[in-house]
Formats: C-alpha cells, structure tokens, sequence
C-alpha cells in the first residue's frame, strides 16, 4: 500500500490510500543530476516561494515530497487528491493545501499547466460558527494564569490578536504614546493597527523594562541579536542589536545562528501559551473548547455587544472583507436569543 507525506502547518499528514491508487508512491525526490549539475528541484521550489515572498510556514508546507513529479501523471495526482477527500475524510484545509501545493509545483516551478484537475474531488470546507466566551469565562481563565502567559492572554484578548502575531510583536510596534500597537507583516503579509488595552499597560510596561535589562546583559555578553525581516540585516548591518528590532516577549534561551553566527534570541514559542491557556480553561471547569484564538473570537463580539461599528471592528481585526466579520454577530441579540420562544409564553 502506497503512504504519502504532506507537511500542514500543523504537523505531519499520512493519509493511506487504497491498494492499486497509485502506481507507485506519490512523493518527490530530487532525481540524481545527469551531466552537468542543474538546481535540484526542493532547491527550486525554496527560490521561487521565497521570490514570492511567501511565509515561512508555506515554505515548510510546500517543501516536502519523495518522487519528482516528471514520473507521475493525471492519474496519480487525481487518485491522490480524491483520496484525501473520499477516503481519508481529511479537513478541508488540509486537502486545499495539498492541491495548492501540487498546483504551485507544476504551474509555478515547472511551468506545467493542469487542466484535468477539474476533475479533482474537492473537500467543502463546512462553515463552522466560532466559539466565544462570555466575560465571566474571559475572567476566569484569566485568573488562572500568570506572569508572561497571563499578558499575552490579555493582549490576545483585549487587542484582538491572533497567536503568532502576538509572539511575533516588535519593541518599536508597541506605542505607549497613542496606545496602539501595530501589527506587521500579519496574516495575508498585511499591517494593521489595533488597540493597546489600558488594562496591559502598567504590566507590559514593568515586563518591557525587565525585557531590556535582559537585552543590555546579552549586549555585554557579546550577543543581543536578533532576526531580522527580509533583507534588512544587510541594509543595516547593527539593527540586529538594537532594542526596537527586539522581541516584546523573548525566548529564554539563545542560538547561534549557521549563517551569520550571531548569538540571538528567538521569541517566546507559541507552544507555551497554548499550554498555559489550555490548563487555565481545564482549571476553570468550562466546557466549551476554548484555545487561544478564542480570545480573538471573544474580542470581536464583544466589540459588537457593545454597538461599535462592524467596519471598525473588521480594520481592527485585519478582516479583507466585512462578510467574515460578520460571523461574529450570530451571538448578538439581533439573532435567535432576541426571539422568545412560544413555550415561554405558554405559562404567561
């Protein structure tokens, strides 16, 4: 039986196809060079996603495979694809970025057009209502956290931040001044402005000062670098150091970077506040699934509980379009809970 390996941005996927599916296992391998050494094809695949500017995360989604794809046809592909759909019953999500990743193989590194893949059983991503908490269970899980975790949580909250975007902030990008913090290079590779909680203030001040005490000992120690976007590390070759490039919330540890060989601190890894809010909704008995992006979800309606405009709400969310925003308002009065029943009036 024939195994095939794609990366997701959430781990490995393995889905099992049926016996005779494929001819042969689908995955990419870089075939030896014959003659005179060419790219080989992983190698070409980096190059034209990252002169796309394409994130990180799809790098690593698309960069994975075993069997160069000059020996696999429609067929192969086809019997694939529909596997993922029919058979293996995988997310949507999961089958969309495999066909986005075959799609970006052939068209963009190849330069070969699939027009059979018409044919492709595609999954339909179900349209799911988001999970949100009421004010009481914002409190109490909020409650059970503490320190780092507990900030983050409250700017995931109270800002409206997705997970990584709040890991990912910048000294420079956090303004006491205006209170507002500007989110770079988010979802979509937009910026956008949101809002800085007063209720953060006092606590991210106090743990920015520690931060910078921390950075000051790093710069003694010979190290205090940090990674910086595109190719600004050339253009300015000691940004690297300085305090507004750092991290509002970094690792605990260093790394040497293989290339440069600066001595740098990541920021704090995401997997750190999801444990945390994870015990923390276990610790306070609630039954909904709750995670992190929760709180995102918890920030939008409640915004909208309170009438601010959903256009407001949509600039401060990053939202494209106001139709995804508009998701939020199926908790609002203005839905089913503002109906009464014909069995309460029963006992009127």
């Amino acid at each position: 039986m024939s195994t095939v390996a794609f990366r997701s941005s959430r781990g490995w996927s393995y889905p099992a196809l049926p016996a005779g599916a494929l001819s042969g296992a689908l995955a990419v391998h870089e075939a030896g060079p014959a003659g005179a050494p060419k790219p080989r094809l992983l190698d070409r695949v980096r190059e034209v996603v990252r002169t796309r500017h394409y994130s990180r995360r799809t790098e690593k989604a698309y960069v994975h495979a075993k069997r160069h794809p000059a020996e696999m046809g429609a067929p192969e592909v086809t019997a694939f694809l529909t596997s993922l759909a029919v058979h293996d019953r995988v997310a949507a999500s999961t089958q969309n970025q495999a066909l986005s990743a075959l799609l970006f193989l052939y068209r963009e590194v190849l330069g070969v057009e699939l027009p059979w893949l018409d044919d492709v059983v595609r999954a339909k991503r179900p349209l799911r209502l988001p999970v949100v908490l009421t004010r009481d269970d914002v409190r109490a899980v909020l409650q059970r956290l503490d320190g780092v975790p507990r900030l983050m949580a409250l700017l995931l909250y109270g800002a409206g931040l997705r997970l990584l975007e709040c890991c990912r902030l910048r000294v420079k990008d956090v303004d006491f001044a205006t209170n507002q913090i500007v989110i770079r290079d988010g979802k979509g590779r937009k910026d956008r402005v949101t809002m800085l909680p007063a209720a953060v203030k006092a606590a991210l001040t106090a743990h920015l000062e520690g931060a910078h005490d921390q950075h000051q000992a790093d710069l003694r120690h010979g190290a205090g670098w940090v990674e910086l976007p595109g190719a600004l590390l050339r253009k300015y070759p000691n940004a690297g150091r300085d305090w507004g490039w750092q991290w509002v919330f970094p690792a605990t540890r260093f790394y040497v970077d293989r290339v440069t060989g600066q001595r740098r601190r990541h920021h704090l890894h995401e997997s750190v506040l999801q444990r945390a809010v994870k015990d923390a909704v276990r610790g306070a008995g609630l039954a909904k699934p709750a995670t992190c992006h929760t709180f995102r979800h918890s920030f939008a309606t409640h915004l909208l509980e309170e009438s601010h405009d959903i256009r407001t709400v949509q600039e401060l969310l990053g939202h494209k379009d106001v139709s995804t925003t508009m998701i939020y308002t199926h908790v609002l009065n203005r839905g089913p809970a503002g109906v009464q029943s014909p069995a309460d009036r029963m006992f009127l």
